[in-house]
């Protein structure tokens, strides 16, 4: 199934057995000799009351992700078009807690479209997590100086500092030298520029991904504000790479956006899969996020990949 794009295998653990679903995403998500994905959503069974079905994410490489917004409407479409619930709004649990969905169905009687309360945006350092020199954990990085130097360090890991022609991307692209951070759960970074598609994604996401800013890597959007209520994201996925979308992305996107006043409370997000409706209505509510969810294919993963890679399903 697919949020937008941002691609997904899923696996009913109720009925199928998964030993090491790190492994198994690892293999599965392979695009060339797997069936090629931005990862692995097991989707379990109610944890407790309240609860209609349980999540866990494991990214392309095999780390396990906290949260997926385009994956959570798709575990929302396969429980009610499966029959594992009829409950409206529906309760997900996952490592961000439990999540409360609304579904309405497409002309076809299945779930079509998801609204999903993301829970309230983050931005103390601790809880991101980030480490920042001279900050402490209850501090916020809102609209804080990145600049040319600071890019130059992170692009070489900080090693020597690249050269400054390798750096014209900055001026092409009009990127405003400041950052924010947030979480929805997991962890983003969030970059405005005038035109994202000069923005060299592969070289200046991973090089933020794996910041030493970071601990535990971190997305990073790169974001042009088409007007005050619609924006362009390109995505640098932890764990996965370049991507089509990432809904917890544009939640923080909104969040960054409201916070910097570069954007209104409600948004469109315009992604390379398509857009995502987003709303964060004051400072103490929870942001919510409205996409689609298509099923693509059944199908059984070969036995012999699976002992290779020391995962059953």
């Amino acid at each position: 199934m697919h949020g937008l794009g941002n691609d997904y295998i899923y696996v009913d653990v109720a009925r199928e057995r998964v030993d090491d679903p790190a492994a198994l995403a690892r293999a599965v998500s392979d695009r060339q000799r797997g069936i090629g994905a931005d990862g692995l959503i097991l989707i379990g069974p109610s944890t407790g009351a309240g609860v209609d079905v349980s999540m866990r994410i494991f990214n392309a490489d095999g780390s396990e992700a906290q949260m997926c917004g385009n994956g959570i409407r798709c575990v929302a479409k396969y429980a009610i078009d499966r029959g594992l619930s009829t409950s409206n709004p529906l309760r997900v649990a996952t490592r961000r807690g439990i999540l409360s969905m609304l579904w309405t169905n497409g002309q076809d009687g299945k779930v079509a479209s998801v609204e999903v309360d993301m829970g309230a945006p983050i931005f103390a350092l601790g809880k991101i997590p980030a480490e920042i020199p001279g900050l402490g954990d209850r501090d916020e990085v809102i609209a804080r100086p990145f600049t040319r130097a600071d890019w130059a360090d992170a692009l070489s890991g900080g090693a020597t500092a690249r050269s400054a022609c390798s750096l014209e991307w900055i001026d092409r692209s009009g990127l405003a030298p400041t950052i924010s951070l947030a979480s929805m759960g997991n962890p983003h970074a969030v970059f405005w520029a005038r035109d994202v598609d000069a923005v060299p994604l592969e070289e200046a996401g991973s090089a933020i991904e794996r910041h030493r800013f970071f601990p535990e890597r971190i997305n990073v959007h790169f974001v042009e504000a088409i007007s005050r209520d619609e924006v362009r994201v390109r995505t640098w996925e932890r764990g996965s790479g370049a991507t089509m979308a990432c809904g917890t992305g544009a939640c923080a996107v909104c969040a960054a956006g409201v916070r910097e006043a570069r954007t209104d409370r409600r948004i469109t997000a315009r992604l390379p899969g398509g857009e995502l409706e987003v709303s964060w209505l004051d400072a103490h509510s929870s942001v919510l996020m409205r996409g689609p969810a298509t099923h693509v294919f059944d199908g059984e993963w070969p036995l012999e990949v699976r002992v290779a890679t020391g995962a059953r399903s």
